[in-house]
């Protein structure tokens, strides 16, 4: 006897490993990791104290 299957729920599931696809396809084409994101705020600070340290008064 075959093994029965609930197409509603076959359906969500397939449809749920499709999203998660694209989205790891959309991060890895778009995002950034989070060490990324603080070495580049890491660096803008640093930029804006060097800036700042040079300024006459």
């Amino acid at each position: 006897m075959a093994k029965l299957v609930n197409l509603k729920a076959a359906r969500k599931a397939r449809d749920r490993d499709a999203a998660r696809a694209a989205g790891d396809a959309n991060a890895a084409k778009h995002g950034r990791t989070k060490a990324e994101r603080e070495a580049e705020r890491a660096a803008a600070a640093k930029a804006a104290r060097d800036l700042d340290g040079h300024r006459r008064e």
